[in-house]
């Protein structure tokens, strides 16, 4: 009758596993499912306010100068802040229509005359700028009113997206659009 283990086993029980945490496949799936699930949930409660930092508005003297661009559901506005000027909230209820236009145009001003001597000014007027355009008529008591948004070429579709998403109304397409 033996009542001391040999060392021999006392040697694999410490060697054996303990039930400690493994990262498996199976650990790893089930844990990035609940955050997931956690992530989903806690969006769907929070209002959401969406921005855009690459558009130009109008300032007091007419030229574009770069402003933010957001979609605020909690003020359930657009609001427009400009580096220079006052800023500007439209709440979604006072808006009548969007528009969108794609213009082109060829781009000969002062810097291109200027650089024609250089070489790359004689380039840059045989091509053609392309602007993208947000015109939004809104009404304040009975006076129409219309604020018009440069927006920058690689999000303007993200911004039409957003219109739809946060107002309801879709852009009407003006212009040449379609043959962009």
């Amino acid at each position: 009758m033996r009542l001391q283990p040999s060392a021999a086993e006392l040697k694999s029980k410490a060697s054996a596993p303990q039930r400690a945490f493994r990262y498996t496949f199976k650990t790893v799936k089930r844990i990035l499912a609940v955050v997931l699930l956690i992530l989903s949930l806690g969006s769907v409660t929070v209002a959401e306010e969406t921005s855009f930092s690459r558009v130009a508005a109008p300032d007091s003297k007419g030229k574009l100068s770069k402003a933010v661009l957001t979609f605020s559901d909690d003020h359930q506005a657009i609001e427009v802040q400009p580096e220079k000027g006052a800023p500007l909230s439209i709440p979604y209820s006072v808006i009548d229509k969007f528009s969108y236009e794609y213009t082109k145009k060829h781009r000969v001003n002062e810097e291109s005359i200027f650089a024609t001597a250089v070489g790359v000014g004689a380039v840059m007027m045989l091509t053609k700028g392309k602007s993208h355009w947000l015109q939004i008529d809104y009404h304040v008591g009975e006076l129409p009113k219309t604020f018009v948004l440069h927006m920058d070429k690689h999000e303007y579709i993200r911004i039409l997206d957003a219109v739809k998403a946060h107002t309801g109304k879709d852009a009407e397409v003006l212009g040449n659009a379609d043959k962009r």
